[in-house]
């Protein structure tokens, strides 16, 4: 199990939380807390070693979209980068939605 930490410049701050997806095999789940404006921080705990490079580029594009502040936690089970894109976006979409609907 490997964990690693990265941070983004990120100006949106979303309505609220989000939980999307789950910690199974080949899927993401992540969980979604407000942060304070100016900083996107993310926690990716992955059962996979050795792919920081990819982590970093699949977030890197993610922020560059969606700038949202806020705590990323991403528990992986060997999620494709589409996946992990996929699950992000969920994530930001029901955070934006103010009712929760």
């Amino acid at each position: 199990m490997q964990t690693l930490n990265f941070e983004f410049p990120a100006d949106r701050p979303p309505a609220r939380r989000a939980h999307v997806g789950v910690a199974g095999s080949g899927d993401l789940e992540v969980l979604m807390t407000p942060g304070p404006v100016g900083v996107a921080r993310v926690r990716v705990r992955t059962s996979v070693d050795g792919f920081d490079t990819v982590w970093r580029v699949v977030l890197e594009r993610f922020f560059a979209r969606h700038p949202v502040s806020a705590g990323f936690e991403l528990n992986d089970a060997g999620a494709t980068p589409g996946v992990v894109a996929l699950r992000l976006r969920q994530a930001v979409e029901e955070s934006m939605e103010e009712d929760g609907k």
